[in-house]
C-alpha cells in the first residue's frame, strides 16, 4: 500500500518561509515522479512544483524563485522549500506520486497560512 504523509505546514507571516515535507512509503519512490499541488480557499487545485525521477525540475510561474523542490531518495522523502511566503500562498498543499506507469498517489495535505 502506498502512503504518501506530508508535514511541515502552518502558520507563517508574508515574507517568511516554510519547508514542507513528504515521506513515502509502498513504492519505488526513486521510480516515481513527485510533485506538489495546493488548493486554496475557493480555488481549484493547481501544480505547484514537479521532480522527475531524473531530477528535472518544474514551477509555476506564480512560485518561480521562490519554492524549491527536492527529492532525497535515500529518505524516500521530497521537500518544499518555501520563501518570500505572500498571503496568497495560503492553501492546503498536497504531495502527489507517480509511477513509471501511470498510477497516481496522494497524500493527505497540509494546511500552509501565510498571515500577519
Amino acid at each position: 500500500q502506498v502512503q504518501l504523509v506530508e508535514s511541515g505546514g502552518g502558520l507563517v507571516q508574508p515574507g517568511g518561509s516554510l519547508r514542507l515535507s513528504c515521506a513515502v512509503s509502498g513504492t519505488i519512490f526513486s521510480n516515481n515522479a513527485m510533485g506538489w499541488y495546493r488548493q486554496g480557499p475557493g480555488k481549484q487545485r493547481e501544480s505547484v512544483a514537479l521532480i522527475t525521477s531524473g531530477g528535472s525540475m518544474h514551477y509555476a510561474d506564480s512560485v518561480k524563485g521562490r519554492f524549491t523542490i527536492s527529492r532525497d531518495n535515500a529518505k524516500n522523502t521530497v521537500y518544499l522549500q518555501m520563501n518570500s511566503l505572500k498571503p496568497e500562498d495560503t492553501a492546503v498543499y498536497y504531495c502527489g506520486a507517480w509511477s513509471p506507469t501511470g498510477d497516481g498517489y496522494w497524500g493527505q495535505g497540509t494546511q500552509v497560512t501565510v498571515s500577519s
